[in-house]
């Protein structure tokens, strides 16, 4: 199956991502994860951030999670990008697809700036980052929605994953 995070820059995605493989792999080895910026480091260096590269990128991570899920592995993939068109090849070309929006306002994640990236936008020093200049489509119909806005420690929220993933929940009570 593939669990598909998505929201803006600075939500919580790898950190939710660590919080499960951390909890489920013991009792999943099957469990990968796909983590954006680790997929850019590795197969996607040639793309840079524009909107058109991000479509690429997010292809090439849906290609790969598809791959990868064909074969009985779980895959957890942590992205950026939500366009909607997108999430919906998911949804029609992913089997056994759970699709989870980590729900951040745009000034509490500018807050966080981990990567410095909304710093470096609001000082005109880069450009075609996702909420700022490039616009941010929030899941239409996500199977699951996570407010990460702080008020909830990450560890809950990883018990809201396995709790709503009935493959996951079984697996973690087996």
């Amino acid at each position: 199956m593939v669990i598909w995070l998505t929201g803006l820059s600075g939500a919580g995605k790898t950190t939710l991502c660590t919080e499960l493989v951390t909890r489920l792999k013991p009792r999943l080895p099957q469990l990968v994860v796909l983590d954006g910026d680790a997929i850019r480091a590795s197969i996607s260096g040639d793309l840079g951030y524009t909107e058109a590269d991000r479509v690429i990128q997010i292809g090439r991570v849906q290609r790969l999670a598809r791959m990868l899920s064909t074969q009985d592995l779980v895959v957890l993939v942590a992205v950026v990008y939500a366009n909607p068109e997108l999430l919906a090849w998911n949804r029609q070309h992913i089997p056994d697809y759970f699709e989870v929006y980590l729900r951040a306002p745009l000034a509490t994640v500018t807050t966080r700036d981990a990567k410095g990236i909304y710093g470096r936008a609001a000082r005109g020093e880069t450009s075609n980052v996702v909420g700022v200049d490039i616009p941010w489509h929030e899941p239409v119909a996500p199977d699951l929605v996570l407010d990460t806005d702080g008020r909830r420690p990450v560890s809950d929220l990883a018990d809201d994953v396995i709790a709503a993933v009935p493959s996951i929940r079984d697996a973690v009570k087996a």
